[in-house]
Formats: C-alpha cells, structure tokens, sequence
C-alpha cells in the first residue's frame, strides 16, 4: 500500500523477512486498509494516518512500526528493529508542495504559516493521534 520508495522497501523488506508477498495497488490508503479490515488482504502496510485511529478502535491489529522508534500514538506496537529485525526502517515523509515556478516571496509566506499552524499545540496534538509527527524546515 502506497508509492515509489515505500513500495520498494517493503518488497526488499518482504524478501529479507523471508515472506512470499504480492503488491496489490490500491487506489488510496483508504481503500487498501478497508481491504484488511474487510478480511480480503491478509497483511498490509501504511502510513500511520489511515491506520491508528482503526488500530485504536480494535478494527486492525498492529505487528510492527518500520520506523526507528515507536509512535507516541501508539506506544505499544514495537519497531520492526525490536520485533527482531533491525535492518529495516523505513520512515514516512510529507511535505507541502508548489508548482516549481512558484515565486519566492510566495514560498517564504506559505512556509512562514505552515510552521506556525504546524507547530500549534492543539495541531501537533491532533498530528500525534494519527501517528505523525511534524518537523517544521525551511524551504
């Protein structure tokens, strides 16, 4: 479940956990948790937004987290390095994004606000329900 670097990790990742796995592309992360949920794949990964609030409600069970630490929101879940398998890490990116011709002045603006919004208690509370932790940059 997902895209480009993820979906190469995990196969690397499969073949070094010694699993036989087949990518099944879905069309979101929605869709592709619903599908375990549902019971019509088996195991599935993805990023930490679409699956805490389902693990939390008992509707999904958590192995294990490929970060290098375990998630606030979710204590509990081992990393995969704990789990016995320390090669594996594989951390989860998001950024905001504008077309490349984007003026810098607009740029420096949004990123200013961005930071502010991200760095809001009540913002990086709710982050933190969903498994996400924000980090502010500079563009």
């Amino acid at each position: 479940m997902g895209l480009g670097r993820l979906d190469t990790s995990r196969a690397s990742n499969s073949v070094s956990l010694g699993l036989d796995l087949v990518h099944v592309p879905f069309n979101g992360s929605s869709v592709a948790v619903g599908s375990v949920v549902g019971g019509h794949t088996p195991i599935g990964f993805t990023a930490p937004a679409a699956a805490v609030p389902l693990i939390k409600e008992g509707k999904l069970r958590a192995l294990a987290g490929t970060g290098s630490q375990r998630l606030d929101a979710l204590p509990d879940v081992p990393t995969v390095a704990e789990a016995g398998y320390p090669d594996i890490d594989v951390e989860n990116w998001y950024g905001f994004l504008v077309p490349a011709r984007t003026p810098k002045q607009i740029v420096t603006m949004l990123n200013r606000e961005v930071v502010k919004i991200i760095t809001l208690p009540e913002i990086k509370a709710r982050f933190s329900t969903l498994g996400i932790e924000p980090v502010a940059s500079t563009p």
